[in-house]
């Protein structure tokens, strides 16, 4: 997906920007950039790849020969960035997060209507913030382009701008991604993530509004246009992909995660389907306080009976292949045998999307010697991917667990049925549910509910984006 972060300093504010966005290196596995400005070396900007390494150690040499009081940084899991345009509205950085649906619509529109080009990667594809810097280069200022490009383009755009006075964000117009502005004696900072920004010295001025747009300088703050009420977070950040002490809207991630554990347990033990097990485990990272949640109102035992092994590969989706993926998840699963042996246990997951790599761990467990293996996933059976950020690489819906055994099920108009498939108080949920057990080898399988999903996060339910799992816009 991507991350960024961006200071406005009376100081040189270079060591700032590097580890702030150092700080979202878990939203991204791609590339990391950083682009800075002073009066005296002009804009410099550094691009690396980070598939094989971390951001930090591609960027610790290029640091010490950057200078500026303003800078940009980001994480990317598309496209290299910060991308450096000219236009009439000045020279500028801008690197964008989120989703463009229409990007070959949008090219072709600009191809036909002026002699402009686009510098294209190896692959021929527009870089998405050059796309996004011509459509803003369209209008006499940057307020009037960025809400051009908004409004133009399919699917969810976030972005932040370098100029030579300051940093521009603006949120996406449904506030699917966050933005929080950070403020310290000597400046401001904008931040995806709000941790970021902790440890060096910034408190939390606020959060933008969806579709707001504001400037900083070392001694400012503007909104240049403000934001709209409707809101649609994407809460997938909570149950997953957010880091654990992240705070999207108030709400932190981990305290979400506790909670939506509760709730699971809560519900099993309401349907009498609380199993009787050994031990409540989490797959980790992100299944761990979600299972923490699930044992302290369950009254059953956590405990790690796998471990995962991190110093070369913290993330298993970071190698591009998905074989590769799937090898190291594996690997770095280490086990710790006198939990598994002979034990019933239950897991907690984040979620399940494909199951190939639940597959692969409930196989591990029983290789060595756990009796029984019980699932339970942290949010509602994945339907749709996702339309407004770049969560999965799936190119199919059929490549969803769920989703492909509806369709074996029923074929076309097994989609007609979709809330019955999830809920699992239906015959059909009923199926799907042992049907995914018999594949992955599971003893018993439930899924969160999107209703429990809500009461864990604490929002409205209309102020959060569920689309992956209801399709509902």
């Amino acid at each position: 997906m991507g991350g960024f972060f961006g200071a406005a300093s009376l100081n040189d504010c270079i060591s700032d920007v590097f580890f702030g966005t150092d700080y979202h290196s878990h939203l991204g596995t791609r590339r990391g950039g950083m682009t800075s400005y002073s009066p005296e070396l002009g804009f410099q900007r550094n691009i690396h790849s980070i598939e094989n390494s971390p951001f930090r150690t591609k960027f610790e040499k290029d640091i010490e020969a950057m200078r500026g009081s303003l800078c940009i940084g980001c994480i990317s899991d598309t496209d290299p960035q910060p991308i450096l345009l000219r236009s009439k509205l000045g020279l500028y950085a801008v690197c964008t997060i989120g989703k463009i649906n229409n990007s070959a619509v949008l090219r072709n529109e600009i191809l036909d209507s002026c002699f402009a080009s686009f510098e294209t990667m190896s692959s021929g594809k527009v870089n998405s913030s050059a796309l996004v810097g011509a459509l803003i280069s369209q209008k006499g200022s940057f307020v009037e382009g960025i809400r051009y490009a908004q409004e133009k383009v399919d699917g969810t755009l976030s972005l932040i701008i370098l100029t030579e006075d300051g940093v521009i964000a603006a949120r996406d117009k449904l506030g699917r991604l966050p933005i929080i502005i950070g403020k310290r004696e000597d400046g401001w900072c904008f931040s995806f993530e709000s941790f970021a920004f902790q440890k060096l010295g910034y408190d939390t001025y606020r959060e933008l509004m969806p579709g707001e747009i504001v400037k900083i300088t070392p001694t400012s703050c503007e909104v240049l246009d403000k934001g709209y009420e409707d809101m649609s977070i994407c809460t997938f950040l909570w149950t997953y992909y957010g880091y654990p002490n992240s705070v999207y809207e108030g709400v932190t991630v981990e305290t979400m995660r506790t909670r939506n554990g509760e709730i699971m347990a809560e519900t099993d033990i309401k349907n009498g389907t609380l199993p009787d097990v050994d031990y409540v485990c989490g797959v980790p990272d992100s299944g761990v306080p979600h299972a923490i949640g699930y044992a302290n109102k369950s009254g059953i035992p956590f405990a790690r009976p796998f471990i995962k092994y991190t110093p070369t590969w913290p993330r298993s989706f970071m190698p591009q292949s998905q074989a590769m993926r799937n090898k190291v998840a594996k690997m770095k699963q280490i086990p710790v045998q006198a939990l598994i042996k002979g034990k019933k246990l239950l897991f907690v997951d984040d979620s399940i999307v494909r199951g190939t790599q639940m597959r692969e761990t409930v196989e591990f467990l029983y290789e060595n010697g756990a009796k029984e293996v019980h699932m339970r996933s942290a949010c509602p059976p994945i339907m749709y991917g996702c339309k407004y950020l770049n969560f999965s690489r799936s190119t199919s819906e059929l490549d969803l667990i769920a989703r492909k055994i509806i369709d074996e099920f029923e074929g076309e108009d097994g989609v007609k049925y979709i809330n019955e498939y999830s809920s699992a108080n239906t015959e059909r949920g009923r199926r799907l549910r042992d049907e995914i057990c018999k594949r992955l080898k599971l003893t018993s399988l439930e899924f969160q509910s999107l209703e429990g999903t809500v009461d864990a996060v604490g929002l409205p339910a209309d102020k959060l984006c569920s689309y992956c799992w209801n399709g509902k816009e």
